[in-house]
């Protein structure tokens, strides 16, 4: 059967990200894999380097804004230099004499990278940085809008490779143009494929017989509780929503508040450059921001003067306003506020009280974003724990500016990543944020110890005292 050229091409690819592999392993050591993680670190940290790479997502995908990416590239990209310094990936990790076992650290081989337009540059840095830490070479695949930007990357990581002495075919990208027979080529013959970004991808990854780490969507729902500091949750919810024009999964997309804290909370939004839309003008933004069915493209991940433009708000919202929040009960496949929005535009939806919150949070969640993460203001904190223990959610984020904590944080223990696993609610593999030990696997030397079995009677003495032999 002849093959496309274009499927010879990303073959020829993976062979040589294969022989470079090889290289890389059989030459490896920690220090090797360490300082070739530094390297893709720094060329995307360099400060002149981050602003090329943030001007040039800007310009080419239409989505987010230069300031705020070069901070995210910038500090995402540092927590994660920060997560593995000292980690050992490279040769014996332990030797337990009472269990016999050694365990020894292995690369997976070459990694297929499915990356989005919305974090061009830092979600394949973050990528490259865990492939390498762990002795891996790394295949990256941009979406469409994104491909430019991670040539540019490419081009940084590989000046810094040549700077080392490193195996520039460590680290690759599909050739453009980009298409989904190459990516799927690329899915059916990597040892590992990682997939950020559309759900379809993430659908093609599990089915592609590889072994596969997928991320759900995102739709995040925040409860402000009656408890909550009005005024700082407010100031941390518009710093998460307004960032990067609300390109991150983890940006809120809901908002809930009891009724007997809701005018408070409303104007505490509204100090922090909120505008709150009454229900009667529900339907009117609802039909600019899906004037198809879609979400219009003028509006995601806009600026605020383009947003207000586009939906009709300029005249009538003060210059000063920064995102909006729209008044809404409706909760479904009919109500597409309760949905991402990928906009600086919220749902505010209006509780009974906490627990009626919870049950608003839980059916938003049951339409979209199961598995992915919750925030709470409050200051009861098992309230926290109550909703970690009956919301299918792999993260509730306390008293967070959302989208800077979910990813990781300097003021919080969650590692540095730009990829959730949202666990088998959301239909992946992981319920952890991706990080290096996701692309690291271990040899096990297997030793004889002295027997340990134990009498039938060691094992169900207990049960049968209670139920009986």
């Amino acid at each position: 059967m002849n093959v496309p050229d274009d499927l010879l091409a990303v073959d020829s690819m993976m062979a040589q990200a294969r022989a470079a592999q090889a290289g890389y392993e059989a030459g490896g050591s920690q220090q090797r894999y360490d300082r070739a993680a530094q390297a893709a670190g720094w060329a995307i940290m360099e400060p002149g380097r981050n602003r090329q790479l943030a001007e040039l997502a800007v310009q080419t995908t239409g989505l987010g804004n230069v300031a705020d990416k070069i901070i995210k590239n910038h500090r995402k990209t540092l927590g994660l230099m920060r997560d593995i310094r000292g980690a050992q990936t490279f040769g014996i990790l332990s030797d337990d004499p009472a269990t016999g076992i050694v365990e020894i650290a292995r690369p997976i081989g070459v990694i297929g990278a499915v990356v989005p337009s919305t974090n061009p540059a830092a979600t394949p840095a973050n990528n490259v940085i865990n492939a390498l830490k762990c002795g891996n070479a790394i295949i990256l695949s941009p979406s469409p809008k994104g491909v430019a930007c991670c040539e540019l990357l490419l081009e940084f990581i590989h000046a810094e490779f040549d700077r080392i002495g490193e195996d520039r075919r460590l680290v690759q990208m599909l050739p453009a143009p980009g298409s989904k027979a190459k990516t799927q080529r690329l899915l059916e013959t990597a040892d590992l494929v990682v997939v950020t970004g559309s759900q379809d991808n993430v659908r093609r990854a599990y089915e592609s017989g590889t072994p596969a780490i997928g991320v759900g969507a995102g739709n995040v729902a925040v409860i402000v509780d009656e408890t909550a500091d009005l005024a700082s949750a407010a100031g941390k919810i518009a710093a998460s929503k307004t960032f990067d024009n609300a390109t991150s999964c983890s940006s809120e997309n809901a908002l809930i508040v009891p009724d007997s804290v809701f005018d408070d909370f409303r104007a505490a939004l509204e100090a922090e450059g909120g505008a709150v839309i009454p229900p009667s003008e529900e339907q009117e933004i609802v039909s600019r921001l899906w004037p198809d069915g879609h979400l219009n493209r003028e509006i995601i991940a806009s600026d605020a003067d383009v947003l207000l433009e586009k939906l009709g708000l300029s005249d009538r919202l003060p210059a000063s306003t920064r995102f909006i929040a729209v008044e809404t009960a409706g909760i479904g496949p009919d109500h597409p506020l309760s949905g991402e929005k990928l906009s600086r535009v919220a749902a505010l939806y209006r509780a009974r009280d906490f627990e009626d919150a919870v049950d608003i949070a839980h059916r938003i969640l049951a339409h979209q974003g199961t598995g992915h993460s919750i925030g709470l203001h409050t200051q009861d904190d098992e309230r926290a724990i109550s909703m970690g223990q009956s919301l299918p959610v792999c993260r509730v984020i306390v008293n967070q500016a959302h989208c800077f904590a979910t990813g990781g944080a300097f003021d919080n223990g969650l590692p540095f990543s730009l990829s959730m696993g949202c666990g088998s609610w959301g239909g992946n593999s992981i319920d952890s944020n991706l990080h290096w030990r996701n692309f690291m696997q271990r040899t096990r030397i297997v030793r004889q110890i002295p027997p340990r079995e134990p009498t039938v009677e060691e094992i169900f003495g207990e049960y049968w005292a209670e139920a009986g032999e």
